[in-house]
């Protein structure tokens, strides 16, 4: 599902109009990039969490010259499905 889809489908489960819906979707997705870049977690209950995770620097080694790479330190997104997602999904 791409986000054109899912923005229809969002659409058409609320009976909202798609510029609409397209609002409210892009608008909840600025929310949790904004709460997770201030380094925030964002929790939905029975979905799941995302959280940062921050990454520190490390030595790590090019495999094809076996030389040694700097890597810098970064933070990342991760997520953690809901209890209620992980069975739903198995």
């Amino acid at each position: 599902m791409n986000t054109s889809e899912f923005h229809a489908a969002v659409a058409e489960a609320t009976g909202l109009p798609k510029t609409d819906a397209k609002q409210v979707l892009d608008a909840a997705f600025d929310i949790i990039r904004g709460t997770m870049s201030n380094g925030d977690e964002v929790s939905i209950a029975g979905f799941g969490k995302f959280k940062v995770k921050e990454n520190a620097a490390r030595i790590a080694r090019n495999p094809a010259t076996g030389a040694q790479v700097k890597v810098a330190a970064k933070k990342v997104a991760k997520f953690k499905p809901a209890l209620a997602l992980a069975e739903a999904l198995n």
